[in-house]
């Protein structure tokens, strides 16, 4: 049985000579395209990246694994926004500052940044009033446990199930 990697390695994958290098990978690439959203392939079905399928119907969609590495890179490029956005959050807890990576993860930098009130009752320290606020919201009203929940973590600075 031939090894998986003596395989690839059969098939060209990263060892292509001279000018007209080619592997595997480069091979995909031309072939199926690389698209960096959902788009319907020429049969109609969801597909992602290159040719990935991921439409349901078709017994596509992610592994645990892809789902968090996604997930490691979402929460990456949130933090470096919120702490961007707003330098002097580095002083807040780390569930308080979870809070605001939470909430620019559903509305975006843009969408968290409009909450200019609570925002100021958090720079100052005042978290029961910045909860009070978040609850006082359209976000609030859209997604209300999701919001009761992040709210008493701003007030208590504790982490909540």
């Amino acid at each position: 049985m031939v090894q998986p990697r003596r395989r690839l390695r059969s098939l060209g994958f990263g060892t292509g000579v001279g000018g007209d290098a080619m592997d595997l990978k480069q091979q995909l690439i031309r072939d199926e395209g690389s698209v960096s959203h959902a788009y319907e392939d020429s049969l109609g079905f969801t597909t992602i990246g290159v040719g990935r399928l991921i439409d349901a119907r078709r017994g596509g969609g992610l592994s645990d694994s892809e789902i968090g590495y996604l997930l490691s890179n979402d929460i990456e490029e949130k933090t470096a926004q919120v702490l961007a956005a707003l330098p002097w959050t580095t002083k807040l807890s780390e569930p308080r500052f979870a809070v605001l990576v939470n909430m620019a993860f559903q509305l975006g930098i843009g969408g968290l940044l409009k909450f200019k009130r609570t925002l100021g009752s958090i720079e100052d320290g005042q978290y029961g009033e910045a909860a009070a606020e978040m609850l006082d919201s359209a976000w609030a009203k859209q997604t209300p446990e999701r919001a009761k929940r992040l709210a008493q973590q701003m007030e208590t600075g504790e982490w909540t199930p």
